[in-house]
């Protein structure tokens, strides 16, 4: 049963990317690689007079993920430290309970809190507000659960013989977490951050709701930004022709993206810990 599971789910992923790669053949025909990196501005039209720069999406998706993960990946780890070492009984069990809840909320919801609390903030130190910092700390909340969750898994995993042998020895709990846990815990904790980072470049409506949606390269974190999958979601409804077949495109780099994050994890994945 898992094995067909498997096949079918990876024939479906097959399936999606072909089709992706078969609407965008358009763009690569009429466009071009060139174009794409080289055109000065995103105005498309339905034929190939339009302007089709893929970059400043591109430099909104990496800024906005890279933001979102620098903020997250600390304090997820933190959390699952002290979830795993710290807090015993029902707040351990609280502190799983209070991530798993972060974890379902909607991510419209997410980009509503975002959009009223976030960006009125960051627009009292610089306006608009909408911008690549106010994305980022709105998709950090999103991703802090895929980090806790991997991170205490890997924590939770370090055999109990060698916690044992830390304390025997004489060391504190923080000397033990540093000399002892997070050196076997690391592959683990890697692995978390790697889908978090995905999970953060696949994000649409948080991401929609406050980042800006201006098609141009973000210069600080104060500048408002368009991603990759905003520009799929704001103007696939109306996009014909080549336009649409560019859309499509942004899709084939996001499967591919995605590819290579998943293979990365595999090669991440902590072999079994032995005492």
């Amino acid at each position: 049963m898992g094995r067909s599971a498997a096949i079918v789910a990876g024939a479906l992923s097959l399936l999606m990317l072909m089709h992706l790669a078969l609407a965008s053949m358009p763009a690569f025909r009429e466009i071009g690689v060139r174009r794409m990196l080289t055109d000065g501005t995103w105005h498309p039209a339905p034929d190939a007079s339009g302007s089709f720069t893929l970059v400043p999406a591109v430099a909104g998706t990496l800024a906005i993920a890279a933001l979102a993960i620098t903020i997250a990946l600390p304090l997820g780890v933190l959390a699952a430290l002290g979830a795993t070492f710290l807090a015993h009984g029902a707040i351990g069990r609280a502190m799983d309970v209070v991530m798993y809840v972060l974890a379902g909320i909607p991510s419209v919801v997410l980009g509503l809190w975002g959009l009223t609390t976030v960006v009125p903030i960051v627009g009292r130190l610089r306006v608009p507000g909408t911008s690549v910092l106010a994305a980022g700390i709105t998709l950090s909340i999103m991703v802090v659960p895929t980090i806790y969750v991997a991170s205490t898994i890997a924590l939770r995993s370090v055999p109990r013989p060698i916690l044992d042998a830390a304390r025997a020895m004489g060391l504190s709990r923080w000397a033990t977490i540093r000399s002892a846990v997070l050196p076997l815990a690391r592959p683990g904790l890697a692995v978390g951050a790697v889908l978090a980072l995905a999970r953060a470049l696949g994000e649409t409506m948080a991401v929609v709701m406050v980042a800006g949606n201006v098609a141009a390269i973000p210069r600080s974190l104060f500048d408002p930004a368009r991603t990759l999958t905003a520009a799929i979601a704001l103007e696939m409804a109306y996009a014909t022709g080549t336009h649409r077949a560019m859309l499509y495109t942004c899709g084939v780099l996001l499967m591919v993206v995605s590819a290579v994050l998943i293979l990365l994890t595999r090669r991440l994945m902590p072999e079994p810990v032995h005492a």
